[in-house]
């Protein structure tokens, strides 16, 4: 019997491999036809001022459905196409190619929040904080911690790939576990959860700044803030968690069955974990004193009636200079924490040290960089043409034609997203192409920004863990090939299949729950459904 036992499980692996590897062999071939993102949106910039020369030609054109006298609208109530393949296009282009650029909302609220972020992370307390919170873990709970640890590490980019990763693997090892069931736990929650956190980090303002001028499409007033979505991100930490939780225990870990040291690739000898030192404790407790400080300080300037960050004029937390100002308060909330940190364990001692934790970080930033002169290129080309507008209008019509205008529209929106970013992994490349059309189009048939945006985070986290297009895939694997040395980019993807599915279904029904059941907007003073 044990023996039949055996057969059969070898057997379905096999057969799951084969299915998942042409499954991997689509997805490799189609991201490999992509070129570099950076040229995508290049190309895009071409594709565009060609286009609209030729619908201008043809006289593509839409109806304005915004009231008569709305701002933005023109007289004849018809948006026509601008062509740029025309002098005047050329001299537009010439003319507004920096000011496209300097002025594109994502690239000085991102690096800003960056500044701090870098704080925390070089002087080592971010590092310090999660691998308190993992290893401070009781047995029972140490998986649902992983998951939760690492759902907040994406705070710092590549904190929880190159950090916790490693270190989950180690945990669960050192426990008598399968080192890959905590791989794959710690990997779910970096990027399967990447969109969800208790706190706001550098996502929030770069897609915030996005979706602002997708929405000014429609209405060339509308704002949207850092926060919009923070509401629903936080109770998202929840649900990832106790997920990513059941997947590991109750799918993955027994899948892998008892861990075999001889399946290694190297000794793991040096896997000893070193738990916080005393003056890593001290540290974190000082920066944990200064953090309410900081926080205290913040709350007398806008929790009173009369708080100086209070709008000035209504006197409410609503379009507050404290809810614009929110990318300076993620820099001052961990960049003085950070601080700290660095000054008690000895990582930073003056003004310089800072200075270069900033500098390490900003100087990595040159590939984003690059990439945002050309995504706010196209941004802007796709707002000068109209063609945005008359994609959006036109597609709103045939969604109400359809009758596809309920909260099953965000469903196939979502799945969409999860399909798109199997390919193009870039969460702000991928929204720069989306979010222009997708934004006025879902605006015209009812839903407000905020709410489109959130539906866009949860199709462009749930497939980051089946996408060998994700940029620290490679890394994943070379971690996981150190405890199973035949493993394979197949095996890594059948193993966090299942976590996929279940977030993707547990996500959009908790969307579904939060926003058309309940009500409940996505964030402060963020409207659920759009009104002209």
């Amino acid at each position: 019997m044990s023996k039949a036992v055996d057969t059969a499980n070898s057997t379905n692996p096999e057969k799951q491999s084969g299915l998942f590897n042409r499954f991997l062999a689509t997805v490799e071939f189609l991201g490999n036809m992509l070129p570099h993102p950076i040229t995508l949106f290049a190309l895009f910039c071409v594709a565009i001022i060609v286009f609209s020369g030729i619908a201008d030609w043809f006289g593509l054109s839409a109806i304005d459905p915004r009231p008569v006298g709305s701002a933005g609208r023109d007289p004849d109530g018809v948006i026509e196409v601008v062509s740029l393949l025309s002098a005047e296009g050329l001299q537009r282009i010439v003319t507004g190619l920096v000011t496209n650029f300097t002025g594109f909302a994502p690239l000085g609220t991102v690096l800003v929040a960056l500044l701090g972020v870098s704080v925390a992370e070089h002087s080592g307390l971010l590092s310090a904080a999660m691998r308190g919170m993992v290893m401070g873990a009781s047995k029972r709970l140490v998986t649902f911690m992983v998951v939760f640890a690492a759902i907040l590490s994406n705070t710092a980019s590549e904190l929880g790939y190159v950090v916790l990763i490693p270190l989950a693997a180690m945990i669960f090892h050192s426990l008598g576990r399968h080192p890959l069931a905590g791989l794959a736990a710690a990997f779910a929650g970096v990027s399967g959860g990447y969109s969800a956190n208790l706190l706001l980090g550098t996502i929030d303002p770069l897609l915030a700044g996005i979706t602002t001028p997708a929405a000014q499409m429609i209405d060339p007033t509308y704002q949207v803030g850092a926060e919009a979505n923070w509401y629903f991100m936080m109770i998202s930490v929840l649900l990832i968690a106790l997920l990513g939780t059941f997947v590991t225990e109750k799918i993955v870990e027994p899948r892998l069955g008892k861990y075999n040291p001889d399946e290694a690739s190297s000794d793991l000898a040096d896997n000893n974990i070193q738990g916080l030192t005393h003056i890593e404790k001290s540290g974190l407790k000082w920066a944990g004193v200064s953090l309410l400080v900081v926080s205290l300080l913040l709350a007398w300037t806008i929790v009173p009636a009369d708080g100086i960050l209070r709008n000035p004029e209504t006197g409410l937390v609503a379009h507050s200079p404290f809810l614009k100002g929110i990318v300076v308060f993620i820099f001052v909330t961990f960049g003085i924490p950070g601080f700290v940190y660095g000054r008690v364990v000895g990582t930073m001692k003056n003004d310089k040290d800072v200075i270069d934790a900033m500098s390490k970080s900003m100087s990595s930033m040159g590939m984003y960089i690059v990439l945002v002169f050309f995504a706010a290129q196209f941004v802007a080309f796709f707002k000068w043409t109209n063609l945005g507008t008359i994609l959006a209008i036109n597609g709103a019509a045939m969604l109400q034609a359809l009758s596809l205008t309920g909260p099953e529209v965000f469903v196939l929106f979502i799945f969409m997203c999860a399909l798109v970013n199997l390919s193009l992994g870039s969460s702000s490349a991928q929204w720069a192409v989306t979010a222009p059309i997708f934004v006025p189009m879902l605006m015209l048939i009812g839903y407000a920004p905020e709410t489109i945006q959130a539906a866009y985070r949860i199709g462009d986290s749930v497939t980051n863990l089946i996408t060998p297009m994700m940029s620290y895939f490679g890394l994943i694997l070379a971690v996981a090939t150190k405890y199973k040395k035949d493993m394979g980019i197949g095996t890594l993807v059948a193993t966090m299949l299942p976590y996929s599915m279940f977030f993707f279904v547990g996500w959009v029904a908790l969307f579904y729950l939060w926003v058309f059941v309940l009500g409940l907007p996505v964030g402060p003073e963020s409207p659920i459904y759009y009104t002209p």
